[in-house]
């Protein structure tokens, strides 16, 4: 027989069953957080901040503008291509959301601690 006590109670889900697997990602979190921080980014800064490849980063960019978190934005600065980086409304709700239950997560861990 098991102990009730160890048994998860029905409607009580863990904060870390929430975490989005797409905003999770430690790069992807960084290029979302540093664009929150500077509303518009640029592409160099990114790469620099998060000691990546552009390769690396931009299949990252990809993965969050195909989420629809970011818009890329190409142009110019004088004779030099740029790309921009913007947050879009999902992407701000979805950081909001990652950071509430990173901060549940570790409300737990502090409560575990204090027994």
């Amino acid at each position: 027989m098991t102990d009730p006590l160890d048994e998860p109670e029905p409607t009580a889900t863990h904060p870390a069953t929430g975490l989005d697997d797409v905003v999770h990602q430690r790069v992807r979190l960084g290029i979302l957080t540093i664009a929150h921080e500077a509303r518009r980014v640029e592409f160099g800064f990114l790469r620099t901040q998060l000691a990546l490849t552009a390769g690396n980063l931009s299949q990252h960019l990809g993965v969050l503008e195909s989420a629809g978190l970011v818009e890329v934005e190409k142009g110019y600065a004088g004779r030099r291509a740029r790309t921009w980086i913007t947050l879009t409304h999902a992407g701000q709700a979805a950081l909001a959301d990652e950071i509430a239950r990173l901060k549940q997560l570790i409300v737990r861990v502090e409560t575990a601690d204090g027994r």
